[in-house]
């Protein structure tokens, strides 16, 4: 399943994508594409589509998935990223929060924060959890995915590393967490060990990589985390990013006002921000 919320912004509407690609009314179904929901996808796989009312027009698309608890990101998980940064592959995984108050939808604006000049882009897998678990295998871990869709990492580098502290506050302006368009349900999203990603600003090609490089993979990545804290229905886990980002580009290139930003991965769909500076 192609699972979305669709409406303005803060009162999004659940739906979903049926096999021709229109959209379909969830709401007589389920309050929201989120939590207890996810726990039980198999209530929604026995709908059938052809039953849901149709939505006209084309509406604004939300983020894919309501009500996020823990929005946890990956840092330097593809080798050939890690070395564009001048950075070593970790010998664990890094680990970074991105404030659920940067959440939007795939196709709204980036907003370039006051004082940035530094705002760069990441095309990233991201997945969310469905089944709760604290202390999971590795050979159990999958079990605990619901889906999976795109993100885009927007960072600003100087909050992120030339100031004091931690990294979340280069990672969570307004609107620097765009997911989407769709949550694919893990039984229709192929191997997320092996999908094609791009990322384009203003047409041209930035990044054109694949999840294949990740050094750490989704398994061991739910299994991780879930060593250090229980993973919840609605948690948000974002993977990583391919080499190209205006960071590593000799001479760094930046994000400003009125760039176009499109990214996708194979059979995730694809996602398009226009960059805005924020007021």
């Amino acid at each position: 399943m192609k699972l979305v919320r669709y409406g303005a912004r803060g009162a999004e509407k659940p739906g979903l994508i049926d096999a021709a690609g229109a959209l379909r009314d969830l709401s007589a179904h389920v309050p929201d594409i989120a939590g207890a929901v996810l726990a039980d996808l198999g209530a929604l796989q026995a709908i059938d589509p052809a039953s849901l009312p149709l939505v006209a027009g084309n509406p604004r698309l939300g983020a894919c998935v309501g009500g996020i608890g823990k929005f946890i990101c990956i840092g330097l998980n593809y080798a050939d990223h890690a070395a564009e940064s001048g950075m070593a592959v970790p010998p664990e995984p890094v680990i970074f929060a991105k404030y659920t108050s940067a959440v939007c939808g795939p196709n709204d604006p980036i907003l370039i924060p006051r004082g940035s000049e530094k705002t760069d882009w990441e095309v990233e897998l991201a997945f969310v959890i469905g089944k709760p678990g604290k202390y999971i295998a590795e050979a159990d871990a999958m079990d605990h995915v619901a889906g999976y869709f795109i993100c885009n990492d927007v960072s600003e580098r100087a909050f992120q590393t030339e100031r004091a502290g931690q990294w979340s506050k280069g990672k969570s302006s307004d609107n620097f967490g765009p997911i989407g368009p769709w949550l694919v349900t893990a039984d229709e999203a192929g191997d997320p060990g092996a999908l094609p990603m791009w990322l384009t600003v203003n047409g041209q090609t930035m990044q054109n990589g694949s999840t294949a490089t990740m050094v750490y993979k989704v398994p061991f990545l739910v299994s991780y985390l879930s060593q250090f804290f229980t993973l919840h229905p609605g948690d948000v886990i974002s993977t990583g990013t391919p080499p190209g980002v205006g960071m590593g580009m000799k001479p760094p290139r930046y994000l400003k006002a009125g760039d176009v930003v499109e990214l996708g991965i194979e059979g995730l769909g694809s996602q398009r921000q226009v960059c805005e500076a924020d007021r």
